[in-house]
């Protein structure tokens, strides 16, 4: 397969995932909600207390990040499995692993970019500097993707399964706690004053391997999941 069909394919696979999300808006919406819901509660709970919010913001929104990206995990492959697109998929003389990373890629553009876009928004209600909801921003551009990528597999592994949700969860928190111990203390190195350098490098080496690595592990555990 050449560079030219390559991107070709992904593009085929991301905007069909993308056209078909639009007929399910709901779906998109639930994640988005959410995250906005959880991270909005926490200001009500804790008070106004401008000093503990700053404190406490970096990882409040990422954990209300992670929190949301788990609830569309179990949608990545499900929709295909149930039609028997996934099965069509794998019959294909296509690169598996190809289709798999259109539809991380894809993922994470109906459910990890709209968090990055609205979470400046939400870091204003933890009195968030300029330069905290910068880092906040990039961080997320970062991490959210080694969210999907890592959410891929477990949603992989539990296709088909009774009770696959849970499953998910139990299978991808645990390989997300690095992403969301750095991502928060990227934002939390520049509101103390510190360089975000060796937060941030973590963050795009987690990225790199998981780009690396993630769609073929995946791709093996779906044909796993279809035998």
């Amino acid at each position: 397969m050449n560079r030219l069909s390559l991107f070709g394919l992904l593009g085929l696979v991301i905007r069909r995932d993308l056209l078909l999300a639009m007929r399910r808006r709901a779906d998109v919406l639930t994640t988005l909600v959410f995250f906005v819901m959880v991270a909005s509660l926490f200001p009500l709970g804790v008070g106004p207390e401008p000093e503990m919010l700053r404190k406490m913001a970096s990882g409040v929104v990422w954990v209300a990040a992670l929190l949301a990206s788990m609830l569309s995990l179990p949608r990545m492959f499900s929709a295909d499995y149930l039609d028997g697109t996934l099965e069509q998929m794998l019959l294909a003389p296509q690169s598996l692993t190809a289709l798999v990373l259109g539809k991380i890629v894809a993922h994470w553009m109906l459910s990890g970019l709209p968090l990055v876009l609205i979470a400046p928004v939400l870091g204003l209600q933890f009195d968030m500097s300029a330069q905290a909801l910068g880092m906040l921003v990039l961080a997320l551009l970062l991490g959210t993707p080694i969210l999907s990528m890592i959410g891929a597999v477990g949603a992989a592994l539990t296709l088909g399964l009774r009770g696959g949700g849970v499953l998910v969860s139990l299978l991808v928190l645990p390989l997300c706690i690095p992403v969301l111990i750095f991502g928060a203390g990227a934002v939390e190195a520049v509101t103390s004053g510190m360089s975000a350098v060796s937060n941030l490098s973590l963050l795009g080496a987690f990225m790199l391997f998981a780009l690396v690595f993630t769609p073929f592990v995946a791709a093996q555990a779906l044909r796993i999941s279809m035998e």
